[in-house]
């Protein structure tokens, strides 16, 4: 009996549209993360991009739990010294939402070549419309 071992020949990819109205950040990251990396898969093989393509609709209804919303802060440094910058999930949310939801995304993504893979699969939108239609993505959807 031969174990099977997927390589970048015999991966098929499907597309996925999720909606994230009303979804919970953290949890919406952790299982399109589990899609983008193909855990969801049969042939799931751990050093090979077996995962499939992501597409998520309503970025901007995205549901932070608790006080995150005050609390949580995002940071970034500009690369001067001193350039330590931060910035409050509300604001982040009400600006970018696309970015905060894409940065919780690719931080459960692995770290390295493989993981910017990955993530070069996954399509974020703040509202309901999205320009793959060509592509016949399947609808999603995870438990709330």
């Amino acid at each position: 009996m031969n174990t099977f071992m997927a390589n970048a020949q015999n991966v098929e990819r499907k597309w996925y549209v999720v909606d994230a109205n009303g979804m919970v950040l953290g949890r919406l990251a952790s299982q399109v993360a589990n899609i983008l990396r193909g855990k969801h898969k049969p042939t799931y093989t751990p050093h090979v991009d077996t995962g499939d393509y992501v597409i998520i609709v309503n970025a901007d209804k995205v549901v932070l739990t608790g006080k995150k919303l005050d609390q949580k802060i995002y940071y970034h440094h500009t690369g001067y010294p001193g350039g330590l910058r931060e910035t409050k999930y509300r604001k982040l949310m009400s600006d970018k939402p696309e970015f905060a939801v894409q940065h919780a995304v690719v931080g459960m993504l692995p770290k390295g070549p493989l993981g910017r893979a990955m993530a070069k699969k996954l399509h974020i939108y703040a509202g309901s419309e999205h320009g793959h239609e060509a592509q016949k993505p399947e609808a999603l959807s995870f438990s709330k």
